[in-house]
């Protein structure tokens, strides 16, 4: 009853899939510790930070007996500036952060659990935490991963963001059955990765990865990976992109134009873009990516 009532009022807040999993060393752990061993993270150091957090949830709240996982969707649609230079779907430049958005849905939602079991505590994590937040969606059902690393849910596919809401409250689960894996032979994902990065199904090298390059990396960008970069500036969707669970969406004119985000001040990127996910990038790589692009 718990669940069904959860369930309900995630979905009145736009949620798309909702599953519960019990607080436990997540699947495929051991496989993410070795890809830690033989990758190169370059800038992102954080993610060898935490690896006991990461094996045991329960450390991330006392008294952990629930683990709430939720999808919610962004646009198929890629924001585009007038003269067609692209960013990824996620970033929704019209829009505040999805960190910020999210947690403001999810803090809802837990004063929901509160309502519902009153002695509960909670805890939100949206990019926010040492947790493998696509294992534990695949624990609680609500999507199996593509080849592509990405979490697809069934009958919406890939462009959606992952919330985590661990909490004291015992809500029913399950017994762990993993969803039926879709990609069959399909290997699209693979094949179409523009720098060669997504290597093999489920193995991702970041320091080729074209979103790591423009978004993580302060670094400047190899002129021959930038090459591969096609009219992107921010991210990069391609493996998403060739996905056939995924539906297609015309690019949507909501960025200024090329010559407008070069000739930016910091100040005035702040006033535009600095809420928003491009504010994670910064101008200076934003500006540094657009000028790699062909004219």
């Amino acid at each position: 009853m718990l669940n069904q009532a959860f369930r309900e009022r995630a979905g009145e807040l736009g949620f798309i899939a909702i599953g519960f999993s019990e607080p436990r060393t997540p699947v495929y752990f051991d496989f993410f510790v070795h890809w830690l061993r033989e990758v190169e993270v370059g800038d992102m150091a954080y993610l060898r930070r935490n690896i006991d957090l990461r094996s045991d949830p329960r450390r991330l709240l006392e008294g952990l007996k629930t683990i709430i996982s939720l999808a919610y969707p962004y646009p198929a649609s890629k924001p585009s500036t007038p003269e067609g230079y692209t960013v990824s779907r996620y970033s929704t430049p019209q829009q505040q952060d999805y960190h910020r958005r999210l947690r403001g849905l999810g803090k809802q939602l837990c004063k929901s659990i509160q309502e519902m079991v009153p002695d509960s505590r909670s805890r939100i994590c949206v990019d926010s935490a040492p947790i493998l937040e696509r294992s534990f969606a695949l624990m609680a059902a609500i999507g199996f991963i593509g080849k592509n690393n990405m979490l697809i849910v069934p009958g919406h596919g890939s462009y959606c963001f992952l919330v985590e809401i661990l909490t004291t409250a015992q809500l029913s689960i399950a017994s762990l059955k993993e969803p039926e894996n879709r990609c069959g032979s399909c290997t699209e994902c693979i094949d179409s990765c523009p720098t060669g990065a997504l290597k093999a199904p489920f193995y991702l090298d970041p320091s080729n990865c074209l979103s790591y390059l423009t978004i993580e990396s302060e670094d400047d960008i190899n002129k021959g990976i930038a090459g591969n970069m096609g009219n992107t500036f921010f991210g990069c969707d391609v493996c998403q992109e060739v996905c056939p669970f995924n539906r297609k969406g015309l690019p949507v004119v909501s960025l200024p134009s090329k010559d407008s985000i070069l000739s930016m001040t910091e100040i005035d990127f702040n006033t535009t873009f600095g809420k928003t996910a491009l504010g994670r990038a910064g101008l200076r790589k934003l500006k540094r990516n657009l000028r790699l692009l062909r004219p």
